[in-house]
């Protein structure tokens, strides 16, 4: 009896698992199981020219925040267990899904589990196994196996914030040298604030009108004293 071992098996767990007629059929979110492990397909509707069928599918979208933690195959006879619904079903026009062998989930939300259901294969009946899965039971034809454990969710990315603020404008290029300070002065100051802005570069200097007008006051005010 061959043997298949799970090799690199995903670390997300199933959030959904279904019943499709074909890969159109199929929601975009699904992943449509085709083949068995040994190759074979895995069309649960086997025979010559079968153009219609079902394949199990099943998806790991965390959108819903919900998780698969259990899945089983019960048969008709047996009731359903607290907790569980059977798979839904994405079926072209007339296809059905026997009902003698039916798949089962347990359906919970993300963050009140630790484990949860990782993976699901199909093998043919009797002829394979595959390590590390618990096998559920046999339908069709087929053996559905489940690979339970503990589980990783994708870390949340942060998403970009808007800048609001212009960045050019707290660039200094192109904006000139600083220019200096210049002080304020009184409305009837305006020969003094001529003097103080000649001083800007230029060397300070009275003109000869401001020097003879100081001349005289001062002779004045010490022939007065």
């Amino acid at each position: 009896m061959p043997v298949f071992e799970s090799s690199g098996a995903p670390c997300r767990p199933i959030t959904a698992a279904a019943w499709a007629s074909n890969s159109s059929a199929c929601p975009g979110h699904f992943t449509l199981i085709g083949q068995t492990e040994d190759g074979a397909s895995a069309n649960f509707i086997r025979g010559f020219a079968i153009k219609a069928g079902y394949f199990l599918c099943y998806s790991r979208d965390l959108s819903a925040g919900m998780v698969v933690a259990d899945v089983q195959v019960i048969t008709d006879k047996e009731t359903i267990p607290h907790g569980y619904c059977y798979i839904p079903e994405f079926l072209e026009h007339k296809a059905s899904v026997g009902k003698k062998k039916r798949v089962c989930v347990r359906i919970v939300p993300l963050a009140s589990v630790t484990t949860a259901v990782l993976d699901l294969k199909l093998t043919a009946k009797n002829k394979t196994m595959v390590q590390q899965y618990t096998c559920l039971g046999d339908i069709n034809g087929f053996v559905v196996w489940c690979l339970k454990g503990q589980f990783s969710t994708p870390a949340p990315q942060a998403k970009p914030r808007r800048v609001s603020l212009d960045m050019r404008s707290l660039s200094l290029e192109g904006s000139g040298p600083l220019q200096p300070l210049r002080p304020r002065y009184p409305p009837h100051s305006r020969q003094l604030k001529c003097l103080f802005l000649g001083m800007d570069g230029v060397p300070f200097s009275l003109h000869p009108k401001f020097e003879s007008q100081s001349d005289t006051k001062v002779r004045g005010h010490c022939i007065t004293h």
